[in-house]
């Protein structure tokens, strides 16, 4: 996982870096509280309608997610995660950050995950 400042790289250069390297771009939108990340993370990725809105949850559906992107035979896959400041003081944040590298690690280099601290 990499995270930048968005003084150092727009999402657009972003985004035309990661196409140019032949991957896939999903924009995960800033949220700004614990619950709303987790339900954006849900929304943005198609969760399934079971997924639990904690932490637990977004492990779980992020492994599944990964296995997903393995499997399905297209280009490899880079989220952009919009950390606004106010959310990066919660405590959450490390522990998202936790579970990300290690669904970017389960997948292998289908996924990768950037955030963009805004």
């Amino acid at each position: 996982m990499k995270i930048y400042s968005a003084d150092t790289w727009t999402i657009d250069e972003l985004r035309d870096q990661i196409n140019d390297a032949g991957r896939r771009v999903v924009l995960i939108p800033p949220a700004d509280t614990k619950k709303t990340v987790l339900q954006t993370f849900g929304e943005v990725l198609d969760f399934p309608e079971h997924y639990g809105v904690n932490l637990d949850a977004l492990n779980d559906s992020l492994h599944d997610f990964a296995d997903k992107v393995t499997e399905d035979g297209m280009k490899p896959l880079t989220f952009i995660w919009q950390v606004p400041a106010v959310f990066r003081s919660d405590r959450s944040f490390g522990i998202i950050c936790e579970i990300l590298q290690d669904a970017e690690s389960y997948a292998g280099k289908s996924l990768a995950v950037i955030a963009v601290c805004l």
